[in-house]
């Protein structure tokens, strides 16, 4: 009888573009990094068919919140700058972002990376920015996938996808229509672009070096660009009782997202002149000659999340969260936000 070991391979399979072997260096690359976001809780290791986690027993109502997103084409500037170890903390911050907003706290996240050739020493630096990224968010990177499509991606290309599942309790989970006229909104600084606009800024910049040094910026237009994306789950988490409802700003910027996070019959009134807008965005304003509504309607000008909360709550959060501030309040009106 013919016996087969672990890592065996298939020539003709290679041959096709598919190296299996470079599958199997990939995951022992990374393992290293995956174990560094072990938490309680884990109940499985890395190479299963499933990544298992157990519900802590302590919880009365348990209520699961998923999140999936991806980092879109903010990974054209790490292929044009040959960097990647940055790219996964976005794909996990896009993801558990989200679950807070429902007040859940991440337990555990899983990513798809899809490669035109797999480079081990590649897929392992990716997969570092995403244990980074987990580590960030106190939770567990308990599993993946990786896909080597030949003729499918051109060979020094991949994309990246993650799933993200949270736990609330049933009566903590926020709700919007909790919120009323009178109550503030505080704003939590971004990092920068975040993860979203990019094919705007890819556009506006199609023209610049990425490896250019920008003396606004006081780094080079690449380092800017792949700044990661903030996780906010260590800052707010500790808060969410005092919070009534929050808003994760991507796609859409100010004017999609910050009335998802509110009832009917309201209105998010924001002062322009209290927001504080990072460099970044005002360069891209003046190189795109894009009017400053159109910005609030893509990006999120500086301010990655926001809090809606009582008046009497409001000391205790711009407190407890640095560089956190006042940009508003909720008034009587037909929806939407208004900024003056």
């Amino acid at each position: 009888m013919k016996s087969y070991e672990k890592n065996s391979t298939s020539e003709n399979y290679k041959l096709s573009g598919v190296n299996v072997q470079a599958g199997y260096d990939a995951v022992n690359l990374m393992k290293k990094h995956v174990e560094r976001t072990k938490i309680p809780g884990v109940f499985s290791d890395l190479g299963g068919f499933g990544g298992m986690f157990e519900l802590d027993e302590n919880l009365k109502h348990p209520v699961l919140v998923s999140g999936t997103d991806g980092v879109g084409t903010k990974l054209k500037i790490a292929f044009a700058v040959n960097k990647h170890n940055t790219i996964g903390i976005d794909c996990v911050a896009m993801c558990v972002n989200d679950v807070l907003c429902s007040g859940a706290r991440p337990l555990f996240f899983l990513d798809y990376i899809a490669v035109g050739k797999n480079f081990p020493e590649k897929v392992a630096e990716i997969v570092s920015g995403v244990a980074e990224g987990c580590v960030q968010s106190q939770c567990a990177l308990i599993g993946g996938e990786t896909a080597e499509m030949p003729g499918f991606y051109p060979e020094d290309e991949y994309d990246i996808a993650g799933f993200s599942v949270g736990v609330v309790e049933r009566e903590k989970i926020l709700n919007p229509s909790n919120v009323k006229a009178g109550d503030v909104i505080i704003a939590l600084p971004s990092s920068g672009v975040h993860s979203n606009g990019f094919s705007l800024v890819r556009k506006i910049f199609e023209d610049r070096n990425f490896n250019e040094y920008v003396n606004e910026l006081g780094k080079t237009l690449g380092e800017e660009l792949l700044t990661p994306t903030k996780i906010y789950v260590r800052e707010v988490l500790p808060l969410i009782s005092k919070i009534k409802s929050i808003a994760h700003i991507t796609g859409g910027g100010f004017y999609e997202n910050i009335p998802r996070s509110f009832g009917k019959n309201l209105t998010a009134e924001i002062e322009l002149a209290k927001i504080k807008t990072p460099e970044i965005f005002k360069l891209l304003m003046k190189a795109g000659n894009i009017e400053l509504d159109e910005m609030f309607h893509v990006f999120n000008m500086g301010v990655g999340m926001t809090l809606i909360t009582s008046p009497n709550n409001a000391d205790e959060i711009l407190n407890s969260i640095e560089n956190s501030y006042l940009i508003g309040e909720m008034i009587t009106g037909e929806g939407g936000i208004k900024l003056c």
